[in-house]
């Protein structure tokens, strides 16, 4: 199989921008691949893994809760809710938004999605040692935290 990066420009292998690119491109792929092979999506386990850590949610607090933004939202959770995943009810405080939980099913659904989540990051980082794994773990969450920060906030201190 052809290595498509073989012929990209020396120059350009050495930006981080494109190399984050690319490596992102080969992550997606993966947990892509690992979830489809359980019939699953990446919405699916993002949306799950919120409720079950976060509670029941409006859609609204789903959304920001997970990133996903609110246009994608709805068809994820009407397929989830539909698979009985999740369950969707009015909300007793404003009947006018609805509250998204996790079902038992959706729990074990879940539990189910993480091997391959937990295959397709082996995968991704197999050259890597476990030391290794760490500090780029500890590199991407800082610059994620760096760019997600509101702008005129207070700076992170340098580790």
């Amino acid at each position: 199989m052809e290595n498509p990066t073989e012929n990209t420009p020396a120059g350009w292998r050495s930006l981080p921008s494109w190399l984050l690119t690319q490596t992102a491109q080969h992550a997606h792929r993966l947990v892509a691949d690992g979830f489809s092979a359980v019939g699953a999506r990446g919405y699916d386990f993002r949306l799950l893994a919120t409720l079950e850590e976060s509670g029941p949610l409006s859609q609204a607090g789903l959304s920001r809760r997970s990133g996903i933004h609110v246009s994608d939202l709805v068809a994820a959770i009407n397929e989830l809710a539909g698979r009985g995943l999740v369950e969707r009810a009015p909300d007793p405080s404003d009947r006018r938004r609805n509250i998204i939980s996790l079902t038992t099913d959706g729990g074990r659904q879940l539990r189910r999605l993480e091997q391959p989540l937990a295959e397709a990051q082996d995968t991704l980082l197999a050259p890597l040692s476990p030391a290794e794994r760490q500090q780029l773990t500890g590199l991407l969450s800082r610059l994620l935290d760096h760019h997600d920060r509101p702008s005129g906030g207070p700076e992170e201190p340098r580790r």
